[in-house]
This record gives C-alpha cells, sequence and structure tokens, in this order.
C-alpha cells in the first residue's frame, strides 16, 4: 500500500527518523563519506547574515510557487529567465520535492492517473521481483531511511520500482534506477516518486531517458560518445592523454549518465545538479562531466592508467564543492555541439537510437 501524504509533507526534505548521528540529509556521519557538512559553503559573514539570506530566498520562491504549486506554470511563462536563474541557483530544501514535480511535468501525471499506482503496486505482480529485492539493501546503505531491513524506506522502494517494471515492461527494472527512486524517496511520497521517474523515463517535458535502461543501455552508449568527443574537443590536452593510456569514458562515465550522479557524488552537489537536470534536462550531466574533468585536468594528465582510473572514480574534495563547481559547468556551452554528435552517432550506427 502506497504511503498517503499531505501537501505539507510534499514539500519537506529528506525524510530523517533517527536518533543516531546523522547529518541534516539523513546520512550517518561516520558511514556517509561525503558527508554534506565537508562540502557546505564556506560562511564568510554571520549565522544570522545567511539565515537572513535564505529566509528572503525561501519567500521568493514560495512567492513563485503559490500554495501548492498553484502559481508555477503562470510564473514560469512570465519570467523563465528568473526562473532558470533561481534553479542553478539551488532550490530550498524545504520546496524542493514540490518543485521537483512541478518541473518535471509529474504533477500533471499523477494528476491525469488516480488510483493507477496503488494498481500496480497491490495488483500486478513483476518478473523483476526478485531483482528488486536483492539490490534493494545496496541503495544509500548509509541513510537512516533506507538502512532497516523490510522498513518502511526498503518497503517504499521495493514498492516503486515493482510498480515501475510493470508499468514499462520492455525496460523492466535495471540496478541504476534503484538510486532515482531513492533519490525521490527522501522528497516526496511513493506515488509521486513514481509518476517523476515515469515522467523522466517517458519524457514528459524533456527526451525521455528509457534508453538508458534498455537491452544493451543504447543511450548510454550515445552519450558516451558525445563526451569522449567533447573531451577531445573541449579539453584537448586530457583528451590527448585518455587516448595515449587508452582510457574511454565507459571505464568512468557510466554511472554519471544512469544515475545522473546519485551513486557516488555528495548528495549536496547531486541535489543542486538535479535541480538543473529536471529543469534543463541531461545537458547539465555533460557540462558537470566536463567542469569536473577541466577542473582537474593538471593533475589527470600525469597519472598512468591504474592511477587515472581512480583518480576519476575519486575526485578531490575541492571539485565537489557545488560552489566551485556548478558556476564552471554553467559556463560550457554544448546544446549545438550535441545535436550535431547525436546526429554523427546515428550515421556511424545506421540506425537512430530509441530514447
Amino acid at each position: 500500500m502506497s504511503r498517503k501524504r499531505t501537501e505539507n509533507d510534499s514539500v519537506s526534505g529528506p525524510v530523517v527518523t533517527s536518533h543516531v548521528p546523522v547529518d541534516r540529509f539523513g546520512f550517518l556521519k561516520q558511514e556517509h563519506g561525503n558527508s554534506p557538512e565537508r562540502f557546505s559553503k564556506t560562511r564568510t559573514t554571520s549565522s544570522t547574515d545567511h539565515d537572513n539570506r535564505e529566509e528572503r530566498k525561501l519567500r521568493k520562491w514560495r512567492k513563485m510557487i503559490g500554495v501548492g504549486g498553484s502559481d508555477w506554470k503562470h510564473y514560469v511563462r512570465r519570467k523563465p529567465n528568473i526562473v532558470k536563474r533561481r534553479i542553478r541557483k539551488g532550490i530550498p530544501d524545504c520546496l524542493r520535492g514540490l518543485v521537483w514535480q512541478l518541473i518535471s511535468g509529474s504533477r500533471d501525471l499523477l494528476l491525469m492517473n488516480p488510483g493507477v499506482y496503488e494498481q500496480l503496486v497491490i495488483y500486478e505482480t513483476s518478473a523483476s521481483e526478485l531483482d528488486i529485492i536483492r539490490d534493494i539493501s545496496r541503495t544509500f546503505p548509509s541513510h537512516v531511511f533506507f538502512q532497516k531491513r523490510h522498513g518502511p524506506g526498503q518497503r517504499s522502494l521495493y514498492n516503486v520500482l515493482k510498480a515501475y517494471s510493470v508499468y514499462d515492461r520492455d525496460v523492466g527494472y535495471v540496478q541504476g534506477m534503484g538510486f532515482i527512486a531513492g533519490l525521490l524517496l527522501l522528497y516526496m511520497s511513493e506515488e509521486d516518486a513514481f509518476w517523476l521517474l515515469v515522467a523522466l523515463l517517458k519524457g514528459a517535458v524533456h527526451a525521455p531517458m528509457e534508453g538508458l535502461y534498455h537491452a544493451g543501455l543504447p543511450l548510454v552508449q550515445q552519450y558516451l560518445f558525445q563526451l569522449e568527443s567533447l573531451v577531445k574537443e573541449l579539453i584537448p590536452k586530457l583528451g590527448e592523454h585518455f587516448t595515449e593510456e587508452m582510457i574511454n569514458p565507459s571505464m568512468y562515465a557510466s554511472q554519471w549518465f544512469i544515475t545522473v550522479f546519485s551513486y557516488s557524488f555528495p548528495f549536496p552537489l547531486a541535489l543542486r545538479i538535479w535541480d538543473v537536470f529536471l529543469s534543463e534536462g541531461v545537458k547539465i550531466v555533460f557540462k558537470v562531466g566536463l567542469a569536473l574533468l577541466k577542473y582537474c585536468q593538471d593533475e589527470l594528465v600525469k597519472l598512468p592508467f591504474e592511477k587515472l582510473i581512480h583518480a576519476l572514480k575519486q575526485f578531490p574534495e575541492d571539485a565537489m564543492n557545488p560552489d566551485t563547481l556548478l558556476p564552471l559547468a554553467y559556463s560550457i556551452k554544448v546544446s549545438k555541439r550535441l545535436e550535431e554528435l547525436k546526429l554523427d552517432y546515428e550515421k556511424t550506427n545506421a540506425k537512430p537510437v530509441q530514447p
């Protein structure tokens, strides 16, 4: 049975119900290697000034959204550039769940399909059920919501993944989907998370993501082709070094696309990326990946193969600071080139990739 949640609940931050030491997002402090506190913005002014700024930001967002999102579409039509700028600066955490539903189109899907989620969870069976059960404990294992075996977090995650595997039997279930569903469940109810997953994979607003999870991962292959070309063009010194050391993007970047950085990136950075991803689409994944490589290239070009592979999976702490990395990512222009490279890939592979 899906959890019911009120309108106020849907705009709350991550679910945190524990007496053990956790950070503000609900990760165990002693176990979560990328604890958000390590990546929080350094305060050069007083705590009061910071709190005042955050309160002003929250008021602006509440005015922009309206009660339960009632003013959102009108505001987006009138002032799209302001909306884009505010999203890039970070959605207030207490509003993140609601805003994600509004910008992804999932709220509309939910309203148009009453009772569908409950039907999928309760009355349908899935061929992927054993695979989902096997992987549940591997999803955010250091977050208190998902830690307890058969606890509320794991049950909710199972329900969402099982429901989607029935809803779209062509995709079914693929392991990387667990981190996306898990991230969503920290900010919204089961039913809301399910429809946001549908919105992403079926392309309610942006290009469909389901090709990331089809047999052979066809969309992943396309994205890796595009990324490799962009690295050679925009960071040529590093691109040449990768060629010399026989490094290709499948060795380090597949999870960037399959989980949209939710698998191994520091949680505050992942959230900021997701704010923009839901608003602007997959190009932010390319921008962030390129920004990381660009930021670290002076060190990366010195490394031989084995050390290079390790470095590409363990980026330094300063590179993972959202306030450092994201402005660099926003400055990288890729939209036009991505379209050209998509056409190149389709010509090379003789048939279009099904998104």
